[in-house]
């Protein structure tokens, strides 16, 4: 898919996104190209008083930049007791809405939003749909710096290739945490992703891994026929 289509499907995804942000809503704001669309257009919706009242929680410095810039109003984790739409975007989709997220590096902090949310939104174009998970992107996780062998050779143990993912510049990648992030790569995609889910949650010097189950409620997806909208099947 060239650029300039993949840019029109996503800000096509985040336009209608806005469709479910109401007056007075405490949302919570992804990461990613996606999500930079919705916060332009949420952004100005604000400044033409479209909309009233809504304050954002970001889930990275990245995003906390954006929704500055856009004029978004924002607040922490824990200053509202209620979170009541979180709109993010998606590594991969899965049929049942199953998702990897993490390769803006933000996997934490979404998740942590992501769960303290009422609903949680996902736009992203067409492309990122697969039949299974880790088909097209890897599966990050963020780690400690110590120790990094045994979750290479875990990996390994479950049929994938783990590697540090590096900047640009040749340095290892930090996220906003200041943990280090592995790439996980698996032929034919992760077959049993609920069950490595819950070994990677079990695992000391894991922070938090990509697989985001369970956690959409509605995708939104950017398709050359229009938007659309996918609920979790109950």
């Amino acid at each position: 898919m060239e650029a300039s289509t993949a840019e029109h499907l996503k800000r096509q995804a985040a336009a209608s996104a806005l469709g479910h942000v109401q007056n007075g809503m405490v949302l919570g704001l992804g990461t990613g190209s996606t999500v930079a669309h919705f916060l332009e257009l949420l952004g100005n919706r604000l400044l033409t008083s479209e909309l009233k009242d809504v304050v954002g929680i970001p889930t990275s410095n990245r995003t906390t930049d954006e929704a500055n810039k856009a004029g978004i109003r924002l607040i922490e984790l824990g200053d509202s007791s209620r979170i009541d739409l979180t709109v993010d975007g998606a590594d991969e989709v899965s049929p049942d809405l199953d998702l990897i997220k993490g390769m803006g590096g933000a996997l934490l902090r979404e998740k942590m939003v992501a769960q303290s949310s009422d609903r949680v939104l996902i736009i992203a174009d067409e492309s990122k749909v697969v039949d299974w998970l880790g088909t097209l992107s890897p599966l990050p996780l963020e780690v400690v710096d110590w120790g990094i062998r045994g979750h290479v050779q875990f990996i390994r143990d479950w049929g994938g290739k783990a590697s540090v993912r590096m900047t640009n510049n040749g340095e290892a990648f930090k996220s906003d945490n200041g943990n280090l992030m592995l790439d996980c790569r698996f032929s034919g995609g992760i077959k049993e992703p609920a069950q490595l889910e819950a070994e990677l949650q079990a695992r000391a010097g894991v922070v938090e891994s990509g697989l985001f189950l369970k956690v959409a409620d509605l995708v939104i997806l950017g398709t050359d026929s229009g938007p659309r909208e996918v609920d979790r099947k109950p």
